[in-house]
């Protein structure tokens, strides 16, 4: 093959957004020669927040997903915008509602004074967001994760309009937007359980609480009461906002799926089996989470020609 030719096959394989998970370079315990301590130094760091700040969880996994589902894994939402680029951090999806990003910036000084330019951001966020439903900081067992992701050097507001459904999305958009990721409905109903801590910014539940059709009134899929309730403070799932539980699905069954996204999951045959299944068998449900957190870690190496260890988050 003549020289012209390898360059465009160099090009053609670094030209493709959505190439799925590849998994190679990423391996457990990538960290145990170059900086042996950093999983443990994020577990006890992730430990401190959430212990003084409740909130701390809910936005660590609020921020992995976000980041997962644009580029792929690759902290491409901590990067800040530029007179010349809005950056995904500042795209509607996720300002003001995705929060922490200091937290990230603190863990990363605490590691580059250990170890100098090895741990990424993109691998500081995959374990601190573990951190928050397992290990030290939550209540799942905590589960192996493979490390070795670099930083993307690219962040676009338009790419995040583009992966990210809105909290409006109807149960179809979901499943279509899932696919893309390589994750299934199975999947998409387990991580959509993460909803089930934390809080939500009134503007995002799009008036679902006091006005369906312009009526005054709230949507009838919505349960009366939470409706009250949402008329006054916006709650996480309305339930146990400070745990992460099976309880969302509970909640879903009743109508009181916060965004209409939520409550979508009971409108199609296959993914209300899983909120039914989910809601009756919460250790499955944990299984299921966990399985999928891992699976949508991996999404990495997007563009790999664009990619490095950042010395700054």
């Amino acid at each position: 093959m003549n020289c012209l030719g390898l360059i465009w096959l160099f090009v053609i394989g670094f030209s493709v957004l959505d190439i799925g998970a590849i998994e190679d370079g990423l391996e457990y315990n990538y960290y145990r020669k170059s900086c042996p301590q950093a999983e443990e130094i994020i577990a006890d760091m992730m430990a401190n927040f959430t212990s003084a700040d409740q909130r701390v969880a809910a936005r660590m996994l609020r921020m992995l997903f976000h980041d997962c589902f644009v580029r792929g894994c690759d902290g491409s939402i901590l990067l800040n915008s530029t007179p010349e680029n809005k950056a995904e951090k500042d795209a509607l999806p996720n300002n003001p509602s995705v929060k922490a990003f200091e937290l990230i910036d603190q863990i990363k000084e605490v590691l580059e004074n250990k170890c100098p330019g090895v741990v990424s951001c993109a691998d500081i966020l995959s374990f601190a967001a573990r951190e928050c439903s397992s290990g030290k900081a939550g209540k799942f067992d905590r589960y192996q994760l493979r490390g070795g992701r670099k930083d993307g050097r690219i962040s676009q507001e338009s790419d995040a309009l583009l992966h990210l459904p809105p909290p409006s999305a109807n149960v179809q958009l979901l499943i279509q937007s899932f696919a893309k990721k390589g994750l299934s409905i199975e999947d998409l109903v387990a991580l959509s359980g993460g909803h089930s801590i934390g809080v939500s910014h009134c503007s995002s539940l799009l008036g679902r609480h006091v006005n369906f059709s312009k009526t005054g009134t709230p949507y009838p899929s919505l349960d009366f009461h939470l409706a009250k309730k949402l008329r006054s403070e916006c709650d996480g799932d309305g339930i146990t906002p400070t745990k992460l539980d099976h309880k969302y699905y509970m909640g879903l069954l009743q109508n009181k799926g916060l965004f209409t996204s939520d409550q979508s999951l009971v409108t199609n045959t296959l993914t209300r089996k899983q909120v039914m299944a989910n809601a009756v068998y919460p250790l499955t449900w944990r299984k299921k989470f966990v399985d999928a957190m891992v699976k949508m870690a991996i999404k990495v190496l997007i563009l790999l020609l664009f990619s490095a260890v950042s010395v700054l988050c």
